[in-house]
């Protein structure tokens, strides 16, 4: 069982590549808690998507006060006998700080940021989901949440491109890569069976999962 190996699991990526929908299904398999953004508790959101230079601060701020909220409850939680699956990474919260903040937003961001970082434990494991930017951008495109309409290409292709830059550098934990394209975990029990199974046989600090077309 997942929660037998690994006690906090993280599953991350960009918008559009699943990570809400696998985090459901591995925390209702392993009997896990499920930790979620919820991003429609978000006043600002909104109005980011309108007009970002104005609404980027108050929106990246509320995310980080909500995020270590929920991960510093995790802390002080007994890990030895409970598991959570999370669909967000607290130390990600920075890379879209650096995406959408000026440089003197950046500043205060970070302060604020590094004051409260030491109180989120690291995960025992992140699950990074890939997707080609010309996937995601159809699936924010059907999904067609409300909030998401006002999301440019333009912008998804720079989060995609963020997420890899990311991932390249992150070793706080142990990541399993997973290129999600011929992949569906929430409808094809196999795919999800075939990703239990790798998470299980993980050995190194870096692993990798794909499957052909």
């Amino acid at each position: 069982m997942l929660a037998d190996k690994y006690r906090y699991v993280v599953v991350e990526g960009p918008i559009g590549v699943g990570k809400t929908s696998l985090t459901h299904r591995l925390a209702e398999h392993s009997g896990a808690t499920a930790l979620l953004e919820k991003p429609e508790e978000n006043p600002f959101l909104t109005h980011f998507y309108q007009d970002p230079a104005r609404h980027a601060l108050p929106t990246q701020l509320f995310f980080l006060f909500q995020r270590i909220n929920e991960v510093r409850d995790l802390a002080q939680m007994d890990l030895f006998r409970t598991s959570s699956v999370a669909d967000y990474l607290f130390d990600k919260d920075a890379l879209f700080a650096r995406l959408n903040l000026s440089d003197d937003e950046f500043a205060l961001y970070q302060n604020i940021y590094h004051s409260l970082a030491p109180q989120a434990p690291p995960p025992d494991l992140v699950i990074y989901l890939q997707a080609s930017p010309e996937t995601l951008i159809e699936r924010v495109r059907r999904r067609a949440i409300a909030y998401e309409r006002q999301i440019s290409d333009a912008y998804l292709l720079r989060l995609a491109q963020a997420y890899s830059d990311f991932f390249y550098h992150y070793d706080a934990a142990p990541v399993l890569v997973v290129n999600s394209e011929n992949l569906n975990f929430v409808d094809n029990d196999e795919d999800f069976a075939l990703l239990l199974q790798r998470i299980a046989g993980m050995r190194g600090a870096r692993e990798f999962f794909s499957m052909g077309a």
